[in-house]
């Protein structure tokens, strides 16, 4: 089986939606499926082509402004794969378009995951845009697909609204592999992890970091990249801000890594998600989080692995104060919680049965 993975970015920007493509080559790899990946052309695209290992990437130049990503490249790119199956990650630009042409030219299936670019927040957005995109090519994008892919039973929900012909299948991200044994003893560091965008909602983490009780020491990281007006504006409010909170601009591979095994505790406050890979790396590390229902990943809570904030400044500084003031106990229960979800549901070996017998399915006929 050949899968075509088709996405606007395969680097750092194109943020958790390339985290997650690069993630889920690498997991058909290992489960010896035949994977190529084929994404516009970007700044890093070269810098990042490592992120993807050995699985091949596929560019095509953008032409024209590159909010829309129109590149005449993209559909030969497509068709020179010679894939069995297109799975599109990502909507609202032209790879949706090219998708649909594969389609028609090729008759084989095409999924797409939105990766929670249905959600009312963002569909809320930018809304000539979207009217538009859904005019011109995203609704004959969504008829022609053989079938839609949700990572939660929320985005089913948003999905079905908006898309009513193709079957939904539901099937989560797969995180990294856990750590054997995760650091203890974590000093009262908590961080943010993910793009600098307002729907990510850190202006009201960092006015709440300035209001909470918070135990000496404490610190609060923020690592991300995102566009320049989002950053400059976040770099704005931090320039006014206490020496504990700190921005340490975009950070990857090992010195993330670090990051991640460092903190007590993962942030994220957010309006919207699909399901952020940067939970998911947390609980891998055995970090618990504390995050807004708008992460979609209530297995946390029931778990333990996770404390529900709100996403006002009050909410946020109250559950800060509560979080870093667990005792080694409770934090080592909830560190292990993480630990049990990394290493069941969000597995790449569980995720990966559940994607080969998804596409066994396409190309047989039926969603399944």
């Amino acid at each position: 089986m050949h899968i075509a993975l088709l996405t606007a970015s395969a680097s750092r920007l194109g943020g958790g939606v390339a985290t997650a493509v690069q993630g889920h080559a690498a997991m058909l790899t290992e489960a010896r499926a035949r994977v190529t990946v084929v994404a516009l052309e970007d700044a890093y695209s070269d810098d990042d082509r490592g992120l993807l290992g050995a699985t091949p990437l596929a560019t095509a130049k953008v032409a024209g402004p590159g909010f829309f990503g129109y590149s005449p490249d993209l559909l030969p790119r497509l068709l020179d794969t010679g894939a069995d199956i297109l799975h599109q990650h990502g909507i609202w630009m032209y790879p949706s378009r090219a998708a649909t042409l594969w389609a028609r030219q090729t008759g084989k299936p095409h999924l797409i995951s939105p990766h929670g670019m249905l959600d009312p927040w963002i569909t809320a957005r930018g809304r000539w845009k979207k009217a538009l995109a859904r005019q011109f090519y995203e609704r004959a994008s969504w008829n022609r697909a053989n079938a839609f892919h949700a990572l939660t039973a929320d985005e089913a929900a948003d999905i079905r609204r908006e898309a009513e012909h193709p079957p939904v299948l539901i099937i989560p991200n797969a995180g990294p592999p856990a750590l054997a044994d995760p650091p203890r003893d974590r000093a009262p560091i908590v961080l943010y992890l993910g793009r600098i965008h307002p729907k990510k909602n850190l202006t009201a983490l960092v006015d709440a970091w300035e209001v909470a009780d918070l135990p000496q020491g404490a610190e609060l990281l923020i690592a991300g990249w995102g566009a320049a007006t989002d950053v400059a504006e976040l770099e704005t409010r931090l320039a006014a801000a206490p020496p504990s909170i700190r921005f340490l601009g975009s950070i990857h591979g090992e010195a993330k890594q670090r990051l991640l095994e460092q903190a007590r505790f993962m942030v994220l406050p957010s309006h919207s998600e699909g399901l952020p890979m940067a939970i998911l790396e947390a609980w891998a590390a055995g970090t618990p989080t504390v995050m807004s229902a708008a992460c979609h990943l209530p297995e946390g809570f029931a778990a333990g692995a996770a404390i529900e904030c709100g996403t006002d400044t009050s909410s946020i500084a109250q559950v800060l104060g509560q979080a870093l003031a667990r005792d080694r106990d409770d934090w080592n229960a909830m560190s292990g919680a993480a630990s049990t979800l990394a290493r069941g549901r969000f597995s790449a070996g569980q995720v990966a049965q559940d994607w080969i017998a998804a596409y066994r399915g396409l190309m047989a006929g039926k969603a399944a």
